[in-house]
């Protein structure tokens, strides 16, 4: 299948499996805050909740779009690293897949909420910069401005996480009616179940959660997957073979016009180079659209070299775009960027996943939110803090996690679930009583958890990858 050899298939194989046993463990570790709140207040039987839970991730990762899944690959610059040897390629994956899953399975194990965005993009990292203390590299193998992007999300969504319940709970204890604010802020009895328009709302939120984590962390393991597959496969996966090639012609002929207006007197040599590379891929792409085509589609051998151009001339015209030399209309501003977009742009030949790679991360994700969910929700439901979850406090770090991991969605920046919900229980222990309220040791422990995670796991996918180098 897809023209490889025997051996080098397997291992394909076996990196399809590796990524998702990564999806899988993360629905068990991720989720588990997701049904951890409904459980706690009695609102859904366990069973109920991490099945119905499931069936929520499912979902958000088909209708999740691939924004996300697209930030993870270029977090990466897959083309720096696949070259004439394949093997190369199928190091690289082995190693960043196997550092997330150890760190994932470890911090799982002893009940800590870590982050698996903070988990994969380590070891993303780390398989960077193993790379480039190879020979043939020769220069930064990590995309280091999508990085600070994605550390950003990463860093900020907790933060909100904690300060918004806080907000949350104290607008329900000035604003919500006194008979309704008895009901809500009541530890919940055991084994009953709340009233019905709590339980309903604690099953909206957590409903939410389940579908926007797997709109977010769903698409991670989309990320992963087209990863391997343009790494190992390149000349099938490298470019939407579904998409007419000769659409480019357009783009790019509407690009040049706009760029031929840029006035290179009062650029700087950074910009002046840089608009100079751009106008060559466009030539050199332009002259493979109109010589190389076979029967209206690319030869299997230039798919990575277009896509290769493809990312470098969206690269380049975007860093133009910001900076304060280059002197566009916005018209023209307007032109470039409608032109260099994942709908009607260039990007719509990169940026995009098949449909069985979505499902079967979906899938894979689905399932594992089914299973092995009791350790973090031990966690989660009883050691932050030192009461028991009362209904508000549920209600309020859920509907604030859904809400940020929808906007992340939608703006298609990675953000930890685990994070934004755990951050979003402290908030409300917090609220409720004071920083006393906190179990000093659990809160330790996750930050402890939550500031180890970016070394170790760069410092395993650094390792392993120089490995796999040397044995394959």
């Amino acid at each position: 299948m897809f023209g490889l050899e025997t051996d080098v298939f397997i291992l394909l194989s076996i990196s399809l499996l590796a990524a998702c046993a990564f999806e899988f463990v993360n629905g068990f570790h991720d989720t588990a805050n997701a049904v951890a709140t409904v459980i706690y207040t009695n609102s859904l039987k366990p069973t109920v909740a991490v099945v119905w839970s499931g069936i929520c991730n499912f979902i958000g990762v088909l209708f999740g779009g691939i924004g996300v899944a697209m930030g993870i690959v270029n977090l990466l610059p897959v083309e720096l690293l696949v070259d004439q040897n394949v093997y190369h390629s199928i190091a690289m994956v082995l190693a960043l897949l196997i550092s997330a899953i150890i760190w994932n399975l470890g911090t799982w194990y002893f009940g800590l909420p870590s982050s698996s965005s903070h988990t994969l993009i380590g070891s993303i990292l780390g398989v960077g910069l193993a790379f480039s203390t190879m020979p043939e590299s020769s220069t930064s193998a990590v995309n280091w401005d999508k990085a600070f992007e994605t550390f950003q999300a990463l860093l900020l969504s907790p933060l909100l996480g904690f300060s918004l319940v806080v907000i949350l709970m104290f607008l329900i204890r000035r604003m919500v009616p006194a008979d309704v604010k008895d009901q809500l802020f009541k530890e919940p009895k055991k084994n009953a179940p709340p009233p019905t328009w709590i339980r309903s709302i604690l099953i909206g939120t957590s409903t939410l959660v389940s579908f926007f984590h797997g709109s977010n962390d769903g698409q991670k393991g989309v990320g992963l997957v087209m990863l391997i597959l343009i790494g190992i496969t390149p000349a099938y996966f490298a470019l939407d073979i579904g998409k007419d090639p000769l659409a480019m012609q357009g783009n790019l002929a509407r690009i040049e016009q706009s760029v031929g207006r840029i006035d290179t007197v009062g650029l700087g040599q950074v910009d002046r180079l840089r608009l100079r590379i751009t106008r060559q891929e466009i030539d050199e792409l332009q002259a493979t659209l109109t010589d190389s085509l076979v029967n209206g589609s690319l030869p299997a051998e230039k798919r990575l070299d277009v896509r290769r151009d493809l990312l470098l001339i969206n690269s380049n015209l975007k860093k133009l775009m910001d900076s304060e030399e280059v002197e566009l209309s916005k018209s023209e501003r307007d032109a470039i960027s409608q032109n260099l977009d994942e709908k009607q742009g260039l990007r719509r030949f990169t940026d995009y996943a098949p449909t069985w790679v979505i499902l079967m991360i979906a899938l894979s994700l689905g399932l594992g939110t089914m299973v092995g969910w009791r350790r973090i929700v031990v966690t989660v439901g009883e050691k932050i803090g030192k009461q028991h979850l009362t209904y508000a406090q549920g209600a309020s770090a859920e509907l604030v996690a859904a809400s940020t991991i929808g906007i992340a969605s939608a703006l298609k920046l990675p953000v930890s679930t685990t994070h934004v919900l755990s951050s979003g229980i402290a908030g409300s222990m917090v609220a409720n009583k004071g920083i006393k309220n906190l179990q000093g040791g659990t809160v330790r422990n996750i930050a402890a958890a939550w500031v180890l995670t970016l070394p170790v796991s760069i410092l395993l996918s650094f390792t392993l990858y120089i490995f796999f180098r040397w044995i394959l």
